[in-house]
């Protein structure tokens, strides 16, 4: 354990695969193009990182070596997200994905914290699904991708979700599952570019569509610093004044709204992890590697990032996501 008497060291962006699942995604994701990379799926990735997701064992090694009490889990939702399917499929692929991830939890207790996904295009079946998760598998995080069928999830559909989510209390994790747009795919742009452009459509979609101001409460952590969002606060400001009925739904400025979410620091850049922290503050913050894909040394990024104090990065690596789960300090 990292810290002693004080808050386990936590890394929020971690993520799992289901080996039927995937099977069933292969050639339907962004990382095949949605089909037209097949070169790019799978098959063609490499076999000891999928196996990181496959396994919690191999996890669990690669923790300790990295100073990790948890990993909060997710589906891998670029490689097996399951949007595509058809409602009932859908609703039996994120079930089994959700049992994968309460085993894990299960087994390893003390080491996971699982998130589940939902099948979100079908509301009837997103919120049974949910009452399950919550009630008889006991997680406390729901996993979200930024939109489902192009409907992004601030959108007057998705109400009842949100309503539900305030009642439960429960954390909204929010990765993208890929830009659908195919001209991402030249250069791994899907990827460098693309999540972060899929970062700012939710947020905006969540403060414009008055998700935040009619749920206040709500605890919702972005993937990836929230892409641009954070850092193009002057031009959705002016917009106030120079398109006033983009303020219909809300009843503050649009950087006013900026401490309303948590953010990962998966950013790869001090530069940009220094210029959030100075933009939200350190206690907005939640440590996240993308693991196994991310950042190979998440502690060491954040506290060798210049200006950010010992203070700060113990918040970042600890406190904030342990406050945010409700967990009790480690002794």
């Amino acid at each position: 354990m990292q810290n002693g008497a004080h808050q386990p060291t936590i890394d929020f962006h971690a993520h799992m695969l289901e080996g039927e699942v995937l099977r069933r995604a292969a050639g339907k994701t962004v990382l095949s193009g949605y089909g037209t990379n097949l070169q790019g799926g799978p098959r063609a990735a490499n076999e000891s990182t999928f196996q990181k997701m496959l396994d919690p064992q191999h996890q669990i090694e690669d923790m300790d070596r990295r100073g990790i009490d948890i990993n909060v889990v997710s589906s891998a939702t670029v490689i097996q997200g399951t949007s595509w399917a058809d409602p009932s499929t859908d609703l039996a692929l994120c079930q089994r994905c959700n049992d994968r991830v309460a085993e894990w939890t299960a087994k390893y207790s003390g080491r996971f914290i699982g998130s589940f996904t939902l099948p979100l295009q079908d509301m009837d079946r997103a919120l049974g699904e949910m009452e399950r998760a919550v009630e008889q598998l006991g997680m406390r995080v729901v996993n979200l991708c930024t939109q489902y069928r192009d409907v992004y999830i601030g959108d007057p559909y998705y109400r009842p979700f949100w309503e539900a989510a305030d009642a439960l209390d429960i954390i909204a994790w929010i990765h993208p599952d890929g830009a659908r747009d195919l001209w991402f795919q030249k250069f791994g742009m899907w990827n460098s570019i693309g999540q972060s452009i899929e970062e700012v459509k939710v947020m905006a979609s969540l403060i414009y569509e008055g998700v935040i101001d009619r749920f206040p409460d709500l605890k919702i952590v972005i993937s990836h610093g929230g892409g641009y969002f954070p850092h193009n606060m002057g031009r959705m400001d002016r917009n106030v004044t120079n398109f006033p009925e983009s303020m219909r739904n809300i009843s503050r400025k649009p950087g006013d709204y900026l401490r309303s979410f948590y953010y990962d620091t998966c950013l790869y850049d001090p530069a940009v992890l220094l210029a959030l922290v100075q933009c939200v503050g350190a206690d907005r913050l939640v440590m996240g590697s993308d693991y196994p894909v991310g950042e190979s040394d998440p502690i060491g990024f954040i506290k060798k990032c210049p200006g950010i104090s010992e203070t700060d990065a113990l918040m970042i690596t600890s406190t904030t996501a342990a406050q945010l789960l409700g967990l009790s300090a480690v002794t």
